[in-house]
């Protein structure tokens, strides 16, 4: 019974977001529910290749790249190709966040000047702290450019995938830190893969799971091999409750949770919080979860989403109020064990109504 009834909770937290999505961007996975006529009309209309007066060629890779996902959506193209080389690439209108967007620009001139030959050749690394962004940019320039030779093809499974060193490196330590601590309880190991957490999958990967995150999944879909590290955490978030894994991610995956965890482990004096004092912090919890609830549902305020705490880990484009909640999180850690995950987080709160707790 009690396994039906999480069951339950968890297709109501995934109907939840679907709402969320269509409120937000009117799709989910992909699929326009609000305005899906007019879309395809005005997919019909749009050219794949047109030739300027100066005899310029444009590859237009709204179709091309229609399921290259980048963090919120596809990022479309035009490639701009004159005697055989290319020109310009200019961004058309997506739905990715603007200030990560403007971290991968720069990525546009990288294949100005180079042949097609050349350009489908040419290696380009992703922008640090905008991984996503930058792969749906790349995955885009890739089908232009073999649409331009006349060679269009799906990518292959390596050209999907990020294999770049952070990504390798994220990889595996989400890798360990879904499957060790099941088989081997260690204080010194899980000390081990708080830190690997941290540095890691926090700054160096700048990937965890977020309210941003799961609504841009629900909406955009999931590139599967592109996003490998984010859909193992969403496992240990979703689907090892259903094993009796309760918390599993908050306490050995969320770089957020681990550096709370780490600062607790310092032997400086704590502060002694009251029975009352934590009840009262708890129930601020639920209503702040609530409120945002409302606001998300309804419509009117889906802007707070980007202010969670855990984008202070990519502090190369959080904003400057993440990165004050962000410093007075890691200072308060030092003092009250988990005060942000155990009084503040929205996400850790939907996992605690998915997993029926």
């Amino acid at each position: 019974m009690k396994k039906l009834q999480q069951i339950l909770m968890l297709a109501t937290c995934m109907f939840v977001l679907m709402v969320a999505a269509i409120q937000r961007d009117g799709k989910v996975w992909g699929r326009s529910i609000k305005t899906m006529l007019a879309d395809s009309v005005k997919t019909a209309k749009i050219d794949t290749m047109r030739t300027l007066d100066d005899g310029t060629k444009v590859i237009n890779t709204t179709e091309l790249g229609k399921d290259i996902v980048g963090y919120s959506g596809a990022v479309p193209l035009d490639i701009y190709i004159k005697d055989g080389k290319v020109v310009q690439v200019k961004a058309l209108k997506n739905a990715e966040t603007p200030e990560f967007f403007e971290q991968v620009k720069p990525l546009l001139t990288k294949w100005n000047g180079k042949t097609i030959e050349q350009a489908q050749a040419l290696k380009v690394d992703a922008v640090s702290g905008a991984t996503f962004s930058s792969h749906g940019i790349i995955g885009n320039m890739h089908q232009g450019l073999a649409y331009a030779e006349k060679k269009a093809i799906e990518p292959t499974i390596l050209e999907q995938m990020n294999l770049d060193a952070k990504a390798v490196a994220g990889l595996l330590v989400v890798l360990l830190a879904a499957t060790i601590p099941l088989f081997y309880r260690s204080k010194r190991y899980h000390t081990v893969q708080l830190l690997l957490n941290v540095v890691v999958l926090g700054f160096g990967c700048g990937t965890f799971l977020s309210w941003t995150l799961f609504i841009n999944f629900m909406s955009s879909g999931i590139n599967f091999w592109a996003s490998l590290v984010p859909i193992i955490m969403l496992i240990t978030a979703f689907v090892y409750p259903l094993f009796g894994k309760k918390n599993y991610y908050c306490t050995n995956v969320c770089p957020c949770g681990a550096f709370q965890d780490l600062a607790a482990k310092t032997k400086n004096k704590k502060w002694r919080m009251g029975a009352n004092t934590v009840k009262r912090l708890n129930a601020f919890r639920k209503l702040l979860f609530a409120v945002l609830l409302v606001l998300t549902l309804s419509g009117i305020w889906f802007e707070w989403i980007d202010y969670e705490v855990f984008s202070a880990f990519i502090f190369q484009t959080a904003s400057v109020f993440v990165l004050v909640l962000g410093g007075v999180v890691a200072v308060l850690s030092f003092f009250v064990p988990r005060p942000y995950c155990r009084f503040v987080c929205p996400t850790g709160t939907f996992f605690k109504i998915a997993e029926h707790r």
